[in-house]
């Protein structure tokens, strides 16, 4: 590990080591908790289920509220005729701009296909072509047609239904809903050589005798909590995504890797100035379809950006649209998707029936009118730093899905491979935890010094990390976000409560990410600096890693060579979904 050649101008401020909270009211025990619903965390429970005596299935919200469900375009895999993971591979390294793990991304290209077909035993019902094969569609980055969907464009939401049903069958599952995960338990291992992980502490809301503050004991941790999309004002993330799991981990002792590398997704539909969290994803298969963008006077401004114009990738897109807004002043693009199909309102209604029914429920009609779209954060590329096998460095802890950093997605998250990664991923901890459980360990007494951000400063964090940390990134805009949360971790809470707990996470998960962010100076990926707009492998190929002691962070640059490959630039079609 190297410090950063410029890591002095990191700041280094003091962050909560733990979370204030009661002192646990109850105690129950379990080999394994999954913290966690989505695609990632419901795979490990029914995998695991059979390999350990008991798993406690642990989510924030209900089952069904992560981010899988809001998945509209489909999971990526080598599944069609003429397709092979060795192509699937290519197009995952060049998205991922040099900073992907090459051997990450080949687990999952290569177990990707069992894996899909595994979720359709489970029951998971894809739409079929004419032949009754899967109809696979192609998204941005991809140079064959492997995109599974289902429902047109509700992928998500059919892959939460059929593993939520497979969950409820199990009665050796227990799960506990509207549960947060408040800070992990440690205890001293000799085995190990220090620390390892011996249980979590939870608040539970209205679970009986399990309400309110409690632990749970057990032999290993699995994180499958999603990302931290609110973190910005307006992003596609659900309310839920408030990056307790990275935040949770980094407080323990494990490694945040490649924070900076955020997605902003280049159309989402803008609902108004006041209009903060979760807002409606207009997927890109809508411009791929032949829909483009205009400004107010209905100048086609992709033009002449990129050779794909409209259908150019997620990245450049979204810094088009955000350059335009600037220049002329206003707060969103337009994206007209009028003229599509012969019969516009039959084509969407078969196409896109959930984007149709999202958006004149706003109050806009696509057949009809232009759609108001603005970028917001879509996705963390990055997160708690895993190996292959989803191992964390923190003895006992695990990652999966977008809270991990497995290396697959690089810089740049190739379309409609966060499902397969969540899947992938969980699978191999599956194989592995078993066999790695250690004997049952009381946790030492926790010495971290506590804290909470009062939960009233999260609007402000949200709007200054959008302004300063969002699509165009800059130093001086980097440093006066890194002031302002210096500013904002002295707010403290006057009371103990959720918002307070998750605002916390918040600005835990912000100042590492602004940190990294100012660090990196090049442009890369879905990392845009307008002050350092060329990539610089000479310098920067290698990743930022974060870590915590007792409050206090300490970010270091780890080189290490730029996975590209020495293709010819082909065109990319347009991109959808997650």
């Amino acid at each position: 590990m190297l410090d950063a050649p410029n890591a002095g101008t990191a700041a280094t401020r003091r962050l909560p080591g733990r979370l204030t909270a009661p002192p646990p009211g109850w105690t129950t025990r379990a080999d394994v908790v999954i913290i966690g619903s989505g695609i990632a965390g419901l795979t490990a429970a029914l995998r695991l289920r059979k390999r350990v005596d008991k798993v406690l299935l642990v989510t924030k919200d209900v089952l069904s509220a992560g981010s899988t469900q809001w998945a509209q375009g489909g999971i990526a895999a080598a599944l069609g005729p003429g397709d092979t993971p060795e192509q699937h591979e290519v197009d995952t390294l060049v998205a991922g701009a040099g900073a992907c793990d090459r051997d990450a991304v080949r687990v999952l290209v290569n177990e990707g296909p069992e894996a899909v077909r595994e979720l359709i035993r489970r029951g998971a019902v894809f739409d079929l072509d004419e032949g009754g094969d899967l109809s696979l569609t192609r998204e941005g980055g991809h140079h064959r047609d492997r995109i599974a969907h289902a429902g047109g464009d509700a992928t998500g939401a059919e892959i939460q239904r059929a593993l939520m049903e497979a969950v409820a069958a199990r009665s050796n599952i227990e799960v506990i809903q509207h549960a947060l995960a408040v800070d992990l338990l440690l205890g001293h291992d000799e085995a190990v050589g220090g620390n390892r992980v011996v249980g979590v502490t939870l608040h539970v809301m209205g679970e009986g005798q399990r309400d309110g503050v409690g632990a749970v004991l057990c032999r290993a941790v699995v994180l499958a909590s999603g990302g931290l999309g609110q973190v910005f004002s307006q992003t596609t993330n659900p309310v839920v995504s408030t990056g307790d799991g990275m935040a949770v981990a980094l407080r323990a002792g494990a490694t945040l890797r490649d924070l900076e590398f955020v997605q902003f997704h280049p159309t989402v539909m803008w609902l108004g100035p006041d209009s903060r969290g979760q807002q409606p994803l207009i997927s890109e298969a809508v411009r791929g379809e032949g829909a483009f963008l205009v400004d107010d006077d209905g100048n086609r401004f992709m033009q002449g950006v990129h050779p794909l114009a409209d259908l150019a990738p997620r990245d450049v897109v979204a810094k088009a649209i955000m350059k335009r807004m600037l220049e002329t002043g206003k707060p969103h693009m337009w994206l007209d998707a009028r003229h599509l199909g012969p019969d516009s309102a039959a084509f969407w209604e078969r196409r896109f029936p959930t984007i149709l029914a999202t958006a004149r429920s706003h109050g806009v009609d696509p057949v009809t009118e232009l759609i108001p779209v603005a970028p917001a954060c879509h996705y963390a590329s990055g997160g708690v730093r895993t190996d292959l096998d989803g191992r964390t460095d923190l003895p006992g802890l695990y990652a999966t899905g977008e809270v991990a950093c497995s290396g697959v997605h690089g810089a740049n998250r190739l379309a409609s491979n966060s499902l397969l990664e969540g899947l992938v991923f969980s699978r191999r901890i599956a194989k592995v935890l078993p066999g790695e459980l250690r004997p049952w360990l009381d946790p030492v007494p926790d010495t971290r010094t506590a804290g909470l951000v009062a939960g009233g400063v999260r609007r402000e964090l949200q709007e200054t990390m959008t302004a300063k940390a969002g699509v165009l990134r800059s130093a001086p805009g980097l440093s006066e976000a890194g002031a302002i949360l210096d500013k904002l971790v002295g707010v403290a809470a006057d009371q103990i409560d959720q918002d307070s707990w998750e605002t916390t996470n918040l600005v835990t998960i912000s100042s590492a990410l602004a940190d990294a962010a100012l660090l990196r100076e090049e442009t890369r990926g879905s990392h845009w600096r307008e002050d350092f707009p060329e990539r610089d492998d000479e310098h920067w190929a290698g990743h930022f890693d974060v870590r915590m002691s007792d409050g206090v962070t300490t970010v270091a640059f780890t080189p290490s060579p730029a996975t590209d490959l020495d293709l010819p630039e082909l065109p990319e079609p347009a991109e959808e979904g997650r």
